[in-house]
């Protein structure tokens, strides 16, 4: 959920984001609905995308 908002407050599209991360967009949607336990790695990917700490992603 919290990839979502932040990924929202920053006006990006999934697609956006997965662009910015390096990632495909159907794993940002699973990382948003909860269906994919994104690793370590990609959870930085995802966190450094969004210019956020990786802990604000998991609060």
């Amino acid at each position: 959920m919290n990839v979502k908002l932040a990924r929202q407050e920053k006006g990006w599209s999934q697609e956006e984001l997965a662009h910015q991360a390096e990632l495909h967009r159907t794993y940002i949607s699973g990382v948003e609905r909860g269906v994919r336990n994104p690793t370590v790695t990609v959870l930085e990917k995802i966190a450094i995308a969004l210019g956020l700490g990786p802990g604000r992603l998991l609060d």
